[in-house]
């Protein structure tokens, strides 16, 4: 059974078509970046447009990849929920249309599902019930994922996700959007020790996540750097002075902080649950020193984790049409009546 994927949800004109749930024929994503650098972040309006102007030409180049037309396919599944409401728009009256235009099935699919079901689609060892970490730039939660993909909610965060965390440092130190990948480069030339940011809720006993006070901390401490004459900012001629803080040991430092709450919490949960599998997912899932820290932490636990190729975590519309197949076989149809919604939580067992 072939599905058409589509996702909206941000800043990426994503489709792909996926048989079974996890053959993925083709994989289409139109990125946005080159035109959000400019504002230092993703502008809600500017996302729509660049949809809407995508979203024709990057259906027809998924079937053509995927060498396949409307004929072949058995569903149409879409993003709806959560995301920006006018991105989430574009891609919802496109899915509509090409279910009514070919009477085909429509299914709406939670964005952060998708998420969770990524690493089923490249992993065959994954066991039931497994601990997921979903960290992207809007999203970061903890879930225990169970047998016939039904989620019970740990944490989530109570203020900025991680992702977005990233995102807003690297712009208020000027690195450039998205803030994750370069923090990441920069971050493996820095000393992760040179300064000891805050953990916010690392200790609170509980699952829930807190980033904003790390995003302040970085911000009080470059202001306090600079009026001390002690921050050392690129362009650099000549050598680095010993007693000056380099912008690589903060974003280390920053990095550090962020993937040890990460980190932290995921493995407590594994360790309460009695979970020996671990799933990391989302656009964060791609950050190197997350993934190390995680896998040698889950070693000493007798855990293994997984995570999927970095063009299943960002966002993209296989993983869309993979749990599309999982929610088709359990029933699941919508109407043309489909809205999109802003926010969505996926519901507990």
């Amino acid at each position: 059974m072939k599905i058409l994927g589509i996702d909206t949800s941000c800043d990426e004109t994503a489709v792909a078509v996926v048989s079974d749930g996890r053959d993925v024929l083709s994989n289409v994503i139109a990125s946005q970046i080159k035109a959000h650098q400019a504002y230092g972040g993703v502008v809600p309006e500017l996302a729509s447009r660049k949809h809407i102007e995508a979203i024709n030409y990057i259906v027809d180049k998924a079937l053509t990849e995927a060498n396949v037309t409307f004929r072949d396919v058995a569903a149409v599944a879409v993003t709806n929920r959560p995301g920006l409401i006018g991105a989430l728009l574009v891609g919802v009256a496109a899915a509509k249309s090409l279910a009514y235009a070919h009477n085909l099935p429509l299914l709406g699919i939670n964005h952060i599902e998708g998420h969770i079901y990524a690493n089923y689609m490249v992993h065959d060892a994954l066991t039931f019930p497994h601990i997921c970490l979903t960290v992207s730039g809007g999203h970061t939660l903890l879930v225990e994922v169970h047998e016939g993909w039904r989620y019970k909610v740990l944490g989530s965060t109570q203020d900025d996700a991680a992702g977005e965390v990233y995102d807003k440092v690297a712009k208020y130190l000027g690195l450039g959007f998205p803030g994750g990948k370069i923090i990441d480069e920069l971050a493996q030339k820095g000393n992760p020790s040179a300064i000891d940011f805050p953990r916010p809720m690392r200790n609170s006993g509980d699952y829930q996540f807190s980033f904003s006070g790390i995003k302040t901390s970085v911000r009080y401490f470059v202001e306090k750097a600079q009026r001390a004459g002690t921050l050392q900012l690129p362009p650099i001629v000549g050598d680095y002075k010993p007693d000056m803080i380099r912008l690589e040991d903060i974003a280390a430092s920053f990095q550090a902080a962020v993937v040890d709450v990460l980190v932290y919490k995921t493995l407590r949960a594994a360790k309460e649950t009695g979970a020996k599998t671990i799933t990391l997912t989302g656009g964060v899932a791609a950050n190197s020193e997350l993934r190390a820290s995680l896998k040698a932490a889950a070693a000493e636990l007798g855990a293994n984790v997984y995570y999927p190729p970095i063009s299943l975590c960002t966002d993209n519309g296989a993983m869309i049409a993979g749990i599309a197949y999982v929610k088709y076989q359990q029933g699941l149809r919508d109407g043309l009546a489909l809205n999109a919604a802003a926010n969505g939580a996926i519901v507990d067992v």
